[in-house]
C-alpha cells in the first residue's frame, strides 16, 4: 500500500513551523484518538498515520531527509525509524502535547505538590460605593500553612521520604503495546513523597483552618458580577504546594432613585401637570454629590427624557464617565378642592385641538379607522 505524503496526513505545507506543525497534530491527533473512537478501526488507523508522520517531521534531521528523498529515506531501518524506538518517542510527543491536560510530567520529570484551590467571596455594595469606589476590609476562614511542619505535613525533626513506587514522580508510567500510559501513583495519591511520622498539628496535611482578614480595594465604575483576583490569597497547597487565588464577586444593593445600565444612570422624576404645560426647572441630586438643574420645556409630554453628560457612572479602568438620564412622569392632581373642579372644567371647556394634539389625533385616526373598516 502507496503510503501518503506526511505533510499531508497533517493538513500542512512544508513551508509549516514547528509550532503550526505541532497545532494540526494536536487537534488531528484528539479527533481520531481511540479513546474518543472505541472500535472505529478507520480512525485507529488515522491515529497511527498521525504519530509515524509528526514523529519523522518534529525532528529536524528527520525531516530534512524526508523532504530530500520522501519515504525512501526511512527503509531497511534508516534513521531508526519503527520498532520500539517509534513507540519510545511517541510517548515523549504525548507527554510534551498532552502532558499539561492529562496530568503528565512536564519538564524532566519534576514533580510539584497540589495548588490550593480558589476561594470565591461575594462582596455587596451600594451605588455610591461602586461609583466612588473604597477601601474593604473582609475575614474568611481559609486553609492556611501549618506553622509546626511549616507546610510538610511531617512532624517536626522528621522529613518526607521519596515515594518508592514512583521514584518521587507522582505519576507512574506503564507501556502498552504502541503507547505509553501514565497515570497517578497509588502509593503517594501524586504527592511524591511518604510521610512516615504526621505532624500532629495537621495531621500530615500540612495545613490548618484560620480566620484571615485581608483588605481589597474596590475600583469606581464596577458593576455587578465584577470578579477582583487576589494573587495567592485562596487556600494553602497540600504539603507546601503553592496557594490558590481569592477571587471577590461584587453585586450593587438596588438603589431607592437611580437605575443603572452599564455606566449611564437612569431616573424617574415626577412634575405637575402645570409644570409640564408651563415649563419648569427642577434640581436633582447626583450621585457625586452635588445638584444638577434640569429645564423642563412648555409642553412637555409624559416618559420624555432628559440627558445630563457626565453625571452617570465612571467607566472602570477607564477615563470616561456615562451620563444621567432624567425621565419625567406627569403626577395627576388628585383631592382636588371644589374650586380647583371648577377651573379644571373651565379648562377643558376652553381646549381644543391645538391644546391637545396627541389625544385629538388618536381618536380622530382610529373612528376613521374603523369606519373604513365596516364600510368593506
Amino acid at each position: 500500500m502507496t503510503k501518503r505524503c506526511y505533510y499531508e496526513i497533517l493538513g500542512i505545507s512544508k513551508s509549516s513551523t514547528e509550532v503550526e506543525m505541532k497545532s494540526a497534530f494536536r487537534k488531528a491527533a484528539m479527533q481520531c484518538h481511540p479513546d474518543r473512537n472505541p472500535g472505529n478501526a478507520e480512525a485507529e488507523f488515522q491515529f497511527k498515520e498521525l504519530n509515524e508522520a509528526y514523529q519523522i517531521l518534529s525532528d529536524s534531521q528527520k525531516r530534512a531527509a524526508y523532504d530530500r528523498y520522501g519515504h525512501a529515506a526511512f527503509e531497511h531501518g534508516g534513521f531508526g525509524a519503527g520498532g520500539d524506538g517509534f513507540a519510545a518517542s511517541m510517548a515523549d510527543i504525548f507527554d510534551d502535547l498532552f502532558g499539561d491536560v492529562m496530568g503528565g510530567r512536564r519538564g524532566g520529570g519534576r514533580r510539584g505538590h497540589a495548588r490550593g484551590s480558589d476561594i470565591r467571596y461575594n462582596m455587596e455594595i451600594s451605588l455610591e460605593e461602586a461609583f466612588h469606589g473604597k477601601a474593604a476590609s473582609i475575614s474568611l476562614p481559609t486553609l492556611i500553612g501549618c506553622d509546626a511542619c511549616a507546610g510538610s505535613g511531617a512532624k517536626p525533626g522528621a522529613k518526607p521520604r521519596h515515594c518508592p513506587t514512583c521514584g518521587g514522580h507522582g505519576r507512574v508510567r506503564a507501556q502498552q503495546g504502541f503507547f505509553a500510559i501514565e497515570r497517578t501513583c497509588p502509593h503517594c495519591h501524586g504527592g511524591g513523597e511518604i510521610i512516615d511520622n504526621p505532624c500532629q498539628s495537621c495531621g500530615g496535611s500540612g495545613r490548618t483552618t484560620k480566620q484571615r482578614s485581608l483588605s481589597v480595594n474596590i475600583p469606581p465604575g464596577v458593576e455587578d458580577g465584577t470578579r477582583i483576583r487576589l494573587g495567592g490569597e485562596g487556600e494553602a497547597g497540600a504539603k507546601g504546594g503553592p496557594s490558590g487565588d481569592l477571587y471577590i464577586f461584587i453585586s450593587t444593593k438596588p438603589h431607592p432613585f437611580f437605575q443603572r445600565e452599564g455606566a449611564d444612570l437612569f431616573c424617574r422624576v415626577p412634575i405637575s401637570m402645570v409644570q409640564a404645560a408651563l415649563g419648569a426647572e427642577v434640581s436633582v441630586h447626583t450621585l457625586e454629590g452635588g445638584e444638577a438643574k434640569v429645564k423642563i420645556p412648555e409642553g412637555t409630554q409624559s416618559g420624555k427624557q432628559f440627558k445630563l453628560k457626565g453625571k452617570g457612572m465612571p467607566v472602570l479602568r477607564a477615563r470616561d464617565t456615562g451620563d444621567l438620564y432624567i425621565e419625567v412622569r406627569i403626577e395627576t392632581p388628585q383631592n382636588l378642592t371644589k374650586r380647583q373642579r371648577e377651573l379644571l372644567t373651565e379648562f377643558e371647556s376652553l381646549s381644543s385641538t391645538k391644546t391637545h394634539p396627541e389625544s385629538a389625533g388618536f381618536f380622530a385616526k382610529m373612528k376613521d379607522f374603523f369606519e373604513n373598516l365596516s364600510s368593506q
